[in-house]
């Protein structure tokens, strides 16, 4: 086993002269940043008194799987011999809030538009999902369900008439 530590700075910007003193008297702004990268301005979602021009910790989690499937796939294919030339991927994800003020994810699922070179491996395409989610390091560390429910084509391919 290999350990990797990964480190990030936060800082809240969000006081707006009086703290914390009640729910609406503060700002859900903040600023993530990673020695030598740029900063993301992040809040909380609009629902939760959040700035929507900014980053929210729900959409980062969902972006974080989103990269990490585009990632693993993208080696998995390697191994198979598909030749991907084109990906994009529309996830969605489903949090509950629950009557106490918490909540929690009750799935993900990405729906990657994967383009690969030659017909003859679409097949493998599909199934090199399968391989890639299990993995995900972020995904293997969810506790709910991270789907996918991907479409491959042809590059060069011709539509029908």
């Amino acid at each position: 086993m290999i350990d990797h530590t990964y480190a990030l700075h936060t800082v809240w910007t969000g006081n707006r002269g009086e703290g914390t003193r009640d729910y609406r008297s503060y700002g859900r702004d903040h600023t993530l940043t990673v020695t030598g990268k740029p900063e993301i301005l992040g809040s909380a979602d609009k629902p939760f008194r959040g700035d929507v021009d900014r980053w929210n910790p729900e959409e980062m989690l969902l972006g974080a799987l989103s990269q990490c499937h585009l990632l693993s796939y993208l080696w998995v294919c390697t191994t198979v011999d598909v030749v991907v030339t084109g990906y994009v991927d529309d996830a969605t994800g489903t949090m509950v809030q629950t009557s106490d003020g918490g909540g929690h994810f009750t799935e993900v699922v990405l729906h990657p538009t994967v383009t690969v070179a030659e017909e003859s491996m679409v097949e493998r395409a599909r199934e090199a999902h399968r391989e890639a989610s299990s993995k995900c390091f972020i995904a293997s560390s969810m506790n709910f369900p991270v789907r996918h429910e991907p479409t491959v084509v042809v590059a060069n391919a011709q539509l029908p008439a």
